[in-house]
């Protein structure tokens, strides 16, 4: 993989970071199946140029992973970066046969390497040595109710919450309370707002989660209409006109009219159909 990082940088603009990240954003993204391919061509054939295809095409989402974890008062080059190296590991040990996108994968990788990088870089952070103190350094925060020291109640449902020792909970509260060198020492007055600990990242804009959801839709939409096809003409239009129409939804008596039958028999035409969609879908 470090023959991917050579073409990587030369495949990537060198100069201000603007440049850089309008250079990403001209990558075209990759569809599943071109995914596959070129995994497949990595894992087979130890194939460089596949592997710098699936690496460019990911760099925006570590730009946008990294862009969350610029309150720790670290340069944005330097988090890409570490995030590019998470991206790199994740391409070499991607498995094609899983049936997953490369970026729900990645995303694991690419954090990890982020926080390890904050972690050795921040000198706060360098006490937080152990596993459970790293979960308590990113996460205490957004557990905490108020502001100032956690009372006993919210310690025991801080350490409950994340499976630490109550101890644990209490000793790094010690250290995120204490006093650190200021990130911008010409602004002192602006302390509160620019404290790290205060811009720990939003997982709400989590970008391998949206696209998670939007290829689960996507998928899910197409099983739908596989499986509507398969119905008969009178039973599909009986679906569609009870669940699937955008306005006004026909009733039974209006269905049992149009095909001159009973309204229990469209009942039952109904309730067969729906077994079959149910059927299909979870095949």
């Amino acid at each position: 993989m470090n023959q991917a990082l050579v073409l990587l940088d030369k495949a990537l603009p060198v100069g201000s970071v603007d440049t850089y990240l309008q250079a990403v954003n001209r990558v075209p993204m990759l569809s599943h199946e071109e995914e596959i391919e070129l995994a497949e061509r990595l894992q087979r054939d130890n194939d460089m140029e596949a592997a710098r295809r699936l690496v460019l095409s990911h760099m925006r989402f570590v730009v946008r992973i990294a862009k969350n974890y610029q309150g720790y008062g670290l340069a944005l080059t330097d988090l890409i970066q570490e995030g590019s190296i998470g991206l790199m590991k994740a391409v070499k040990r991607f498995d094609p046969t899983m049936n997953v996108r490369l970026v729900s994968f990645a995303v694991h990788w690419i954090r990890a390497e982020i926080h390890e990088f904050i972690l050795r870089n921040w000198r706060i952070v360098k006490v937080a040595t152990t596993k459970a103190q790293r979960k308590l350094f990113f996460n205490l925060r957004s557990a905490k109710k108020r502001l100032g020291w956690l009372n006993q109640a919210e310690v025991q449902a801080v350490a409950q919450d994340l499976g630490v020792p109550e101890k644990t909970v209490m000793e790094m509260e010690s250290r995120l309370s204490g006093q650190d060198i200021s990130f911008d020492p010409s602004d002192a007055d602006d302390e509160n707002h620019t404290a790290p600990a205060a811009f720990l990242q939003d997982m709400r804009a989590d970008p391998a989660e949206q696209i998670e959801h939007n290829d689960w839709q996507a998928h899910k939409q197409s099983r739908l209409d596989e499986a509507l096809d398969e119905l008969d003409a009178r039973s599909r239009e009986i679906i569609t006109q009870r669940w699937l129409a955008e306005d006004k939804k026909s009733t039974l008596q209006e269905l049992a009219q149009q095909f001159q039958v009973s309204a229990e028999r469209v009942r039952q035409l109904e309730a067969n159909a729906i077994k079959k969609l149910k059927s299909a879908m979870q095949a």
